[in-house]
């Protein structure tokens, strides 16, 4: 790990990479999530392990606490293997939803590999805002049944300025064409509970709808209108976006309108489309008030 290339960015350096992960597996937060799409939480919620230390840096962060300021604890690998038994088996949990990943991914592995051995086997779920290599995602491919990705910019002007993360567009679109091509359609054994596919999340921004359409259009054409995808609404300024126009306000009722025709133009007709209401989410719901450790996630 001291040579880290597992994001885009490459930056060949562990510690004193751009995400600031360390030699161990950093974790927030673990427990039933009951917020994700439904297919992904089941009857029990999403067996979501919240690692701390994001690849991007987005000014609009609702996740900083952890994902920007490193909050959470080193956890020792047989420590982690604990964490994913304890929502496999007293959690009940229908997944393993391993939200933002990357940085550790070997720990990941190490820790899971005594629990395959016992039998103990739930789907992954890759949680991902979508800045992955593909060559990492073949790597580790057994850590992925399921991909719950985003497609968040379209211009990489707009992914350098609100994410610090130059090439955003060219990775975070080959990583869907590769993840699509690998995984297919949503599948489920049962109603409620996916086993295998592609989610693409699609988080509208304030001042930027038109890539959301452009992503939309890119989907469309490279991969497939039969692509679940999730529409969101919910964008509500957080962290340093405050104080950052456009990001600084929530999401028109018109540019949301503009992304939902043009995913019904598409021909999408799979997946999730939250009402506009939902802009006006309560932070409190959201990261920079979930408390770390053991726990369900509601928001």
């Amino acid at each position: 790990m001291s040579g880290c290339s597992l994001c885009p960015r490459r930056c060949r350096a562990r510690p004193g990479g751009f995400c600031g992960a360390g030699g161990m597996p950093r974790v927030f937060r673990w427990g039933p999530h009951f917020g994700e799409e439904p297919p992904i939480c089941g009857e029990k919620g999403s067996g979501a392990v919240f690692f701390s230390r994001c690849t991007m840096k987005c000014i609009y962060c609702q996740n900083a606490p952890w994902s920007w300021q490193g909050g959470g604890e080193d956890v020792t690998v047989a420590a982690l293997s604990g964490i994913l038994r304890q929502l496999a088996v007293e959690d009940g949990c229908c997944n393993w939803n391993l939200v933002s990943p990357t940085p550790y991914l070997p720990f990941i592995r190490e820790a899971v590999r005594p629990l395959l051995d016992e039998g103990v086997r739930l789907p992954f779920v890759w949680n991902s805002s979508g800045f992955e290599s593909v060559e990492t995602l073949r790597d580790f491919r057994d850590l992925c049944d399921i991909a719950l990705v985003d497609l968040r910019y379209s211009s990489d002007r707009t992914a350098r300025a609100a994410s610090a993360a130059p090439g955003y567009v060219a990775a975070s679109r080959a990583a869907v064409k590769h993840l699509w091509n690998a995984l297919g359609p949503l599948d489920s054994e049962e109603p409620g509970r996916a086993t295998r596919g592609v989610i693409v999340r699609l988080l509208v921004l304030p001042g930027h709808a038109e890539e959301a359409v452009e992503n939309l259009a890119w989907l469309a054409a490279e991969c497939s209108s039969d692509v679940h995808i999730s529409v969101m609404s919910q964008y509500t300024p957080a962290y340093m976006a405050r104080n950052v126009p456009p990001f600084d306000r929530g999401v028109t009722e018109e540019e949301y309108d503009t992304v939902t025709e043009a995913a019904a133009d598409f021909g999408f007709s799979h997946g999730w489309m939250q009402g506009w209401e939902s802009r006006d989410a309560d932070l409190a719901l959201l990261g920079e008030a979930m408390p770390p450790g053991h726990g369900p996630v509601r928001g």
